[in-house]
């Protein structure tokens, strides 16, 4: 079984070439600007492809997918689960890849996958043959957001992570803006057309999306080391300043058993768990249903797409918005998921009394869902900033997707074939997940509250929630979390080979939760 006792690394190449130098605010500055535009827009990007092929299905459902292949009852609710099977599946097995091969790479052998299977979903004709491609898709993309994550932890700080997930995630809601114009464009496909518009949507996204593959696989480094993008004392800051800021170097690590059993007996996994399972529960719903719900106000196939553009607007300067607070305030991040999910629950309300309302107000209803999908991101925030040691991270990705899996299975079930247009049950679900939200993401803030509180006790110091705990013979750095901050810390430390040590947030003195 692997250790964390393990006898002190060598720091990564990247930092043994030659002498450290002095790197300014200035400096400082360009080199994490060097960063954001060469790592964010191929993550942002894939994101936005890894929605668009995920939930193209809602579109497809009202032009002619569910008639074409000849879906009865559950049938379309299946279609919508089998992804999460699929995704489910490959899960666990892909976070043990990604922290051994070349994440990149690998994400990026995903990618020609998924791309491929998106366009042959257009070759099906019947149920067996949409929960065939649909389950593969769900392995194939099983892979990208853990990956994000990592590539995420590698390359920033504690405090520049929520922000930088928040960009990424956003990807999602452009993609559901980018959907709908495509929807759009081909639902004015004449019906006499051989190929129909829905396969036509499959087709073109699923070949956009292999060759965007192969941008991946020119310009996405796997690690810093690897960045041709930055100069030799450009990679060793890099480097530095995730060990001295960040949650500790991501290169040369092992699989480690001892990490994968601390994360199971830590109490704030299973918060974050069930956080993902109730918030995933209407995702799974509203995201596969959503054109049928806007139809069943009053509107057509053609203006439901483009109801969900304005939707998708909303959605992600949400999702962009909150991540940004969340990497400026330190103790904003539980707080901010019930307060995403509180417009959520009067909305679900709106459309559950849909008898007693106009489709107005209907429509305003489902306008108050759009800042549920940012809870998801600043979960997955709190995990690459409170979690340190790769194994444990990995560990905790892996049960964050089996969490959103299953909520994303059970969802769409809530949306009984019995019960359309009006779907009572799936509405009633939604208020009630969303309550249970607020209540976990306020239990979550007063357990880190405490367990920091704990740690001061304990280690006699105050600590740091925007640093990566005691290194460099013991010091805890403290900084408001600006490029010039950091590099004044990285200056201010002279980093040790233990302090490239993968070890967890359990065994890092002065290492404090972000709330």
């Amino acid at each position: 079984m692997g250790s964390s006792t393990d006898a002190p690394q060598n720091p990564p190449a990247e930092v043994q070439d030659g002498e450290r130098q002095h790197i300014d605010s200035d400096m400082a500055k360009r080199i994490v600007r060097k960063i954001d535009f060469n790592i964010i827009p191929l993550l942002f990007i894939t994101y936005m492809f890894n929605f668009m092929d995920k939930t193209i299905l809602s579109s497809a459902s009202v032009f002619g997918l569910r008639t074409d292949t000849h879906l009865k009852g559950q049938n379309y609710s299946w279609v919508s689960s089998i992804f999460y099977f699929g995704y489910f599946a490959w899960t666990y097995p892909t976070s043990l890849l990604i922290a051994r091969l070349p994440v990149a790479k690998y994400m990026t052998a995903n990618t020609f996958f998924w791309g491929a299977v998106v366009a042959l979903t257009a070759a099906c004709t019947n149920y067996g043959g949409l929960l065939t491609v649909r389950f593969l898709l769900g392995v194939a993309e099983a892979t990208i957001t853990p990956a994000f994550m990592f590539l995420t932890s590698t390359w920033y700080t504690r405090d520049e992570i929520p922000t930088r997930t928040g960009i990424w995630f956003a990807g999602n809601s452009v993609g559901g803006l980018v959907a709908s114009f495509v929807a759009f464009g081909f639902g004015h496909i004449s019906n006499d057309d051989k190929v129909g518009p829905w396969r036509w949507m499959y087709i073109i996204l699923g070949v956009l999306t292999f060759v965007w593959a192969f941008v991946l696989l020119i310009w996405l480094p796997d690690t810093i080391s690897k960045a041709r993008f930055l100069k030799p004392e450009e990679r060793r800051y890099a480097a530095d300043r995730v060990v001295v800021a960040g949650t500790g170097s991501t290169e040369k690590t092992h699989w480690k058993w001892d990490q994968v059993v601390e994360c199971m007996i830590d109490p704030k996994t299973w918060f974050i768990f069930g956080l993902e399972i109730i918030t995933q529960i209407p995702n799974g719903g509203t995201q596969n249903f959503a054109n049928l719900v806007i139809k069943s106000f009053g509107f057509t196939s053609l203006q439901s797409t483009l109801i969900n553009i304005p939707y998708s607007l909303l959605s992600a300067a949400i999702i962009a918005g909150t991540g940004w607070i969340a990497g400026r305030y330190r103790k904003m991040n539980c707080i901010l998921i019930a307060i995403v999910v509180l417009p959520c629950i009067t909305g679900a309300a709106i459309i559950y009394s849909r008898e007693s309302v106009s489709s107005g107000v209907q429509l305003f209803g489902y306008f108050l869902l759009s800042p549920g999908p940012a809870a998801m991101p600043l979960a997955m925030s709190l995990v690459s900033a409170n979690y340190r040691g790769v194994t444990k991270k990995m560990t905790m990705s892996s049960l964050l997707f089996l969490a959103y899996c299953a909520g994303n299975i059970a969802g769409p079930q809530f949306f009984k074939a019995s019960e359309e247009p009006h779907y009572n049950t799936a509405f009633r679900t939604i208020m009630i997940c969303y309550s249970l939200v607020v209540v976990l993401a306020l239990g979550l803030r007063f357990y880190l509250q405490w367990m920091n509180a704990k740690r001061t006790r304990e280690e006699g110091y105050e600590g740091s929630a925007g640093g990566a705990g005691a290194v460099g013979g013991g010091k805890v750095m403290q900084a408001e979390g600006t490029a010039g901050d950091v590099a004044d810390m990285v200056d201010r430390v002279e980093l040790r080979p233990e302090d490239y040590e993968d070890v967890t947030d359990w065994k890092t003195a002065g290492f404090r939760y972000r709330l």
